[in-house]
């Protein structure tokens, strides 16, 4: 499957801005799911500044600063991306509990041990241990998730003992599905995690937090994901261009298996119609544009989310 993507980000400011540093993630990962096939990047007024690198979670990074006064900034994104079809993860053998996982996750594998081995054994190993090092930091607090007794009272229902950790994910996302209301009017980017989860309502944002705080609280990796969702128009109904709109999901790390993708806002697994922009610990990792300006006064915020199919 294939996909142009534009993302449109407008700054109105109500006096001019002298000076601004941006730092942009539009840039979607390549990973075996998909592969950036070109990535455009139009800002006006046009920086004097502009560098690209990759973050530690190996995010394509954009720093850009404008050094002449300004009273609009416009910075529009352009992707062709390919997804590519692949099977349902849950169709997967891997049928390790979650007590496994986490035991996993709080041990540490013997480095000796892996020098015993020989060739294509160690080698496994290796790559076992590394998986489980990366992972790791997952299951730590980050700035906008902390493990509290309030998310693992909640979640406890889906930690059944000795249930296979894939299953308990599946029954967490859909939990949050049922139990919670998609609301973009109740909740900002600054809400706390508590507030959505005593009120039951939020954002693609707050779900997608909400659940790796669940799944952290037991000592399970998750990671959040930033990016696209294609959405098709009602029968008879025209596909209206722009109104499309960022979304976020999670993964979690299963041992054997790797990093398995969940879609807690529409309760499902992504697969063609999902795409990955970044992945962090929060929200705080992945944020798709933000800096500071000097000056300004007041500003309006605008973006616009097209999402394609070419084929």
């Amino acid at each position: 499957m294939k996909y142009r993507i534009t993302h449109s980000t407008l700054y109105h400011y109500s006096q001019s801005v002298g000076l601004c540093q941006n730092e942009a993630k539009l840039q979607p990962r390549n990973f075996w799911r998909q592969y950036c096939a070109n990535t455009q990047m139009e800002i006006i007024p046009p920086p004097l500044d502009y560098s690209e690198r990759l973050d530690f979670f190996g995010n394509h990074v954009i720093y850009f600063a404008i050094q002449q006064p300004h009273t609009q900034l416009r910075v529009t994104s352009t992707t062709e991306i390919a997804i590519f079809p692949q099977q349902s993860p849950l169709n997967a053998s891997n049928r390790m509990t979650w007590e496994q996982a986490r035991n996993l996750f709080q041990e540490s594998l013997p480095f000796g041990q892996m020098q015993g081995q020989q060739g294509q054994a160690q080698s496994q190993m290796q790559d076992t241990y590394l998986e489980l090092l990366e992972a790791r930091q997952f299951v730590l607090d980050s700035p906008m998730i902390s493990s509290t007794p309030a998310l693992a009272d909640y979640a406890q229902a889906s930690f059944q003992p000795n249930r296979p950790l894939i299953d308990v994910v599946q029954d967490l996302m859909g939990r949050i599905y049922h139990d919670f209301t998609y609301d973009p009017a109740f909740t900002t980017i600054a809400t706390p995690l508590s507030e959505v989860l005593t009120f039951r309502r939020g954002v693609c944002q707050d779900f997608a937090h909400l659940a790796i705080g669940c799944l952290r609280a037991y000592g399970i990796a998750a990671r959040y994901v930033s990016g696209y969702m294609e959405t098709l128009p009602a029968p008879g109904k025209a596909r209206l261009v722009g109104a499309d709109a960022s979304h976020a999901w999670f993964s979690v790390y299963i041992p054997g298996t790797g990093w398995l993708d969940f879609d807690p806002t529409n309760n499902t697994l992504p697969l063609e119609q999902h795409i990955t922009l970044a992945w962090g610990r929060d929200f705080t990792d992945v944020t798709p544009l933000k800096g500071i300006a000097f000056g300004g006064g007041q500003h309006t915020l605008s973006v616009s989310v097209d999402v394609l199919r070419l084929d």
